[in-house]
């Protein structure tokens, strides 16, 4: 089965565990797949966003996946996360830059769009663009980000 999806990484493209990866490289594994810390198997989203709750986006890069072989899918309903899998085999297509993924989260709807928004570390000038008004925080720091997703949908409830 193949899933095209993302998959977070530390900037040196090793995973938390200090596994080297490669653009290009297929990685597999072997035994029972099975999702978390202590699971087996590589993790990957299908929702970009849903990649920011394993990573800090300010010392990490996201990176397009494909999966190959087995994959397990895996829900948290209780924290609204969907379409993650767990996979036998991966292959990193291509480091997004920040411009793609900003680029990529402006065309999807608005519920996914303020879970990124939520988590994503944006200057004021991104920000602009996902409100498309001039009214929001004066920075993105972690406490001002709470108030910009605030104004976020105030002011897209006035649309």
């Amino acid at each position: 089965m193949e899933i095209i999806g993302y998959k977070g990484f530390n900037k040196d493209l090793t995973n938390r565990y200090g596994k080297k990866f490669e653009i290009g490289k297929k990685y597999y594994t072997e035994g029972s797949l099975e999702w978390g810390t202590f699971g087996n198997g590589y993790h990957m989203c299908t929702n970009l966003e849903d990649c920011l709750r394993f990573i800090d986006p300010n010392i990490s890069v996201i990176a397009k996946v494909k999966s190959f072989g087995q994959a397990k899918l895996h829900e948290d309903d209780y924290y609204g996360y969907y379409d993650m899998y767990v996979c036998e085999g991966i292959e990193i297509i291509k480091i997004l830059s920040r411009k793609e993924i900003i680029s990529m989260m402006l065309k999807v709807n608005e519920l996914r769009q303020e879970r990124f928004i939520k988590s994503y570390n944006l200057t004021e000038e991104e920000l602009k663009l996902f409100k498309g008004d001039d009214k929001y925080g004066s920075n993105n720091s972690q406490g001002s980000q709470g108030k910009q997703l605030k104004k976020y949908r105030h002011y897209s409830a006035q649309k």
